[in-house]
C-alpha cells in the first residue's frame, strides 16, 4: 500500500497575497522566469489558459457570458478593470459566497467563451494544470547542505502555467471552506509547480473526458517557515520540511521531524461543492450599471 505523503497542514496555511509584491509559480525543475509563459500545446492545449485574465495584481477565470470568479481575499472594487486577451472589461457588481474564499464578479460587456465547472467529487489523485503570474523561485533553502526548496522570489511577471496533482480534499474551516490540497514534490515532470504570493484567484483545471474544467480557485499555501525557530520566518515552496520550523496552532515554532519526507503545498477553494451557488449567480440578471451587492449565501451540498 502506498504511503500517504505527510504535510504541514492548515495550521500554517497563509493567504497567497502575503509576502509583498512577489508573484508567480515556482517550478521544481527550473528558476527560469520565462518558463511556460506561452499557452501549452499538445495534450495540454486549451487547458484553460484562454479563460484566465488579470484582475489587479491577481487573476480571475471567466465562468459565464458576463462573469468571472476570483478569490475574495484579493479584494477589488466596482469599476476596476478585468483584462482578458488585451481587452478591458469593467467590473459592475460582485457576489460573495459564505464560508469560503469565492467571489464572482459581473462585468460590462460579454465574453466569447467561458470555463465549464468540474462537478465530480473525485478530485483526489487527479492531475491538474495551474496558472499563475510570472516569476517565483528565489534563494535556495537548505538544511545542513541539503536542498529543501526555494524562497518566494520578488518582482512581477507574465502569466505562466504548471502541473501538479490533488493529494487530498481537506476542511479549511469557516474561513476557507472545503479546499483542494496539492503537494510540491521532486518530480521528473519539468512542469511540477507550487504557488506563491500573487497567485491567489488563479485556476486549477482538471481534464474531464475531452475537456478541461475549473476545479479550484487558488487561495492559500503552507507557511511560513524558519531555519532557526527564533525569527519572523519566511515564505517558501518546500518539498521536504524536515529540519525547518513551522508554527503550530498556538503560533509557536515547532521543528519538523520524521523518518519520511515532509511535503508542503498549496490550497485551492473547491468548486464541485459550490456548483449550485455558482450557477445561481450565473442566473442573476445582467447588470450593466455599477451596483454593490450583499453576500449571497449558498446551501451546503
Amino acid at each position: 500500500m502506498a504511503r500517504v505523503p505527510q504535510q504541514i497542514g492548515l495550521a500554517v496555511l497563509v493567504a497567497l497575497l502575503a509576502g509583498g509584491p512577489a508573484r508567480g509559480l515556482i517550478f521544481f525543475s527550473t528558476g527560469d522566469p520565462a518558463y511556460n509563459t506561452r499557452p501549452p500545446l499538445g495534450k495540454l492545449a486549451n487547458c484553460g489558459w484562454q479563460w484566465v485574465g488579470t484582475w489587479g495584481g491577481f487573476q480571475g477565470t471567466v465562468i459565464g457570458p458576463h462573469q468571472f470568479i476570483a478569490a475574495r481575499h484579493t479584494g477589488g472594487r466596482i469599476g476596476d478593470a478585468f483584462m482578458l486577451d488585451g481587452v478591458k472589461f469593467t467590473a459592475s457588481a460582485f457576489f460573495d459566497d459564505t464560508g469560503d474564499d469565492l467571489r464572482i464578479w459581473m462585468v460590462h460587456g460579454t465574453f466569447r467563451s467561458w470555463a465549464p465547472l468540474y462537478r465530480g467529487r473525485d478530485e483526489a489523485g487527479k492531475p491538474v494544470v495551474v496558472i499563475g503570474r510570472g516569476l517565483g523561485r528565489g534563494e535556495a533553502v537548505e538544511v545542513k547542505g541539503e536542498l529543501r526548496g526555494w524562497r518566494w522570489g520578488g518582482g512581477s511577471g507574465p502569466m505562466r502555467w504548471g502541473q501538479n496533482s490533488i493529494a487530498a480534499v481537506v476542511d479549511g474551516g469557516p474561513v476557507w471552506g472545503s479546499v483542494l490540497l496539492a503537494l510540491f514534490m521532486p518530480s521528473d515532470n519539468p512542469n511540477e509547480a507550487d504557488l506563491a504570493s500573487g497567485d491567489s484567484g488563479g485556476p486549477v483545471f482538471i481534464r474531464n473526458g475531452g475537456r478541461w474544467e475549473l476545479a479550484g480557485v487558488a487561495a492559500a499555501a503552507d507557511g511560513p517557515f524558519s531555519e532557526t525557530g527564533a525569527d519572523k520566518g519566511f515564505e517558501a515552496a518546500i518539498f521536504d520540511g524536515r529540519g525547518l520550523f513551522a508554527r503550530d496552532t498556538a503560533g509557536h515554532w515547532r521543528k519538523i521531524e520524521g523518518p519520511n519526507r515532509v511535503l508542503t503545498g498549496f490550497y485551492a477553494t473547491r468548486v464541485s461543492t459550490r456548483v449550485a451557488w455558482i450557477e445561481s449567480i450565473l442566473k442573476e440578471p445582467y447588470r450593466p450599471t455599477n451596483q454593490v451587492l450583499l453576500p449571497r449565501p449558498g446551501r451546503p451540498q
